[in-house]
């Protein structure tokens, strides 16, 4: 890559890094910080001047307020702002020097390799935003993942390369987006039965993002009622309404066009209903087994947003890989902060990141033979191992109980 194209992207980097520290501290729901220079500057604080915007730089100057804010306060920001700069000419350049490809394979064109770039580095702003705000109190806006849904819709509706890449072997080699159903697509899915599927994902995101209540202590019947009817009055306002309509109409309109912009419509879709329901079904079985709430539903949320940028081949790898991955996280912000207490969230968006960076070894080495020697077996197995989670849960529940009442005993 040229210098100069370098330079612009660590430009841009940067500039797009400020905008993510300023979520960070806007976009809470319980403690929104005037930590950022864009933010309304503390009563006891001089006036933000204009040089503290300047990112990376900006929080040198910022160490003023860390009598208000605490005296390492600008550490992260500034620090979240300088590897985002760098991380986005570096990954640019990665996907243009085939790192996402085999040995053999390639050269991506430029226009694909700038697809899958942009539909990178928009997941990667995205997942900073959610991570640190799930670190700083246990919770993810839905401002970042469902608008994330839809970006990742688009993205693979308009651009269907921006999908992760999956090289197959034939001669000459053929690299091609990575689809719902690996080799060549069923006849179903450009017909009706492929419309029915791709509506079927959107109107299931749309209900699980859709205020609702449930309340089962006066019988199932009760419950079902009252859900309906908290659906009725909460979901179905006007602009609600209006948004499920549009979005129901646009998949028509995608699938009427048809070829690859359908192709990617649908593993998008797919990944979103696949990556939100199988961490919704981790919620539901954790906390039927230990009687609280397992998990919480921001980690569906974003395991959804994942699922429309990758597909759900991807979503069920990170699935995987995320306790790993949080192991390394929770270890390393034991031994800096001595916090135990670690969201699930930067789990998945780690995990993301890693299957990212290092999807040609992971995929073409291992992953791409699995899935097509099994293909939807791996949701069986996904099955199997939510029925072994709920036995072991209950059995540490049980031991718990057992422990903490033997202790009362005594």
């Amino acid at each position: 890559m040229p210098f100069w194209s370098v330079l612009l992207l660590f430009v841009v980097g940067a500039i797009v890094a400020g905008q993510l520290n300023r979520g960070i501290y806007r976009l809470p729901y319980r403690n929104k910080q005037s930590v950022s220079p864009w933010s309304v500057p503390p009563n006891d604080s001089v006036c933000r001047r204009w040089y503290d915007r300047i990112p990376i730089l900006g929080w040198i100057f910022l160490r003023r307020e860390s009598g208000i804010h605490g005296a390492w306060f600008w550490v992260r920001p500034l620090l979240i702002e300088f590897f985002v700069a760098t991380g986005f000419p570096a990954h640019v350049w990665w996907v243009f020097q085939d790192g996402l490809l085999p040995s053999g394979y390639g050269p991506l064109m430029a226009t694909t390799a700038m697809a899958i770039s942009g539909s990178h580095l928009a997941l990667f702003a995205l997942m900073v935003v959610a991570s640190f705000i799930d670190i700083d109190e246990k919770t993810i806006p839905v401002e970042i993942t469902d608008y994330g849904v839809l970006l990742g819709l688009s993205l693979a509706a308009i651009f269907p390369h921006s999908l992760l890449p999956d090289p197959v072997l034939t001669a000459p080699p053929q690299i091609q987006p990575l689809r719902f159903t690996l080799g060549s697509l069923p006849a179903w899915t450009t017909g009706w039965w492929g419309l029915v599927a791709g509506l079927s994902c959107f109107v299931s995101w749309f209900y699980a993002i859709s205020p609702k209540t449930w309340w089962s202590r006066e019988g199932i019947l009760r419950a079902l009622w009252l859900h309906v009817v908290s659906l009725l009055r909460k979901a179905l306002r006007l602009w609600m309404t209006l948004f499920f309509v549009l979005g129901c109409a646009l998949i028509v309109f995608v699938w009427k066009v048809g070829g690859e912009s359908w192709q990617g419509l649908l593993t998008s879709l797919i990944g979103v209903a696949f990556g939100g329901g199988l961490i919704w079904a981790v919620r539901i079985v954790g906390s039927l087994a230990l009687r609280q709430e397992a998990m919480g539903f921001g980690d569906v949320t974003l395991m959804a947003m994942i699922g429309a940028f990758v597909g759900w081949q991807p979503a069920a790898i990170i699935f995987f890989m995320a306790p790993f991955a949080g192991l390394f996280l929770s270890v390393t912000r034991w031994v800096l902060s001595g916090d135990k207490e670690i969201p699930y969230g930067p789990f998945l968006c780690f995990a993301t990141f890693l299957l990212i960076e290092f999807w040609s070894e992971l995929w073409f080495g291992y992953l791409q033979d699995i899935f097509y020697a099994l293909g939807l077996v791996v949701a069986m197995i996904v099955a199997c191992c939510l029925m072994i989670m709920y036995g072991m849960l209950i059995s540490w529940r049980l031991l718990r109980e057992g422990m903490t009442s033997r202790t009362r005993r005594q």
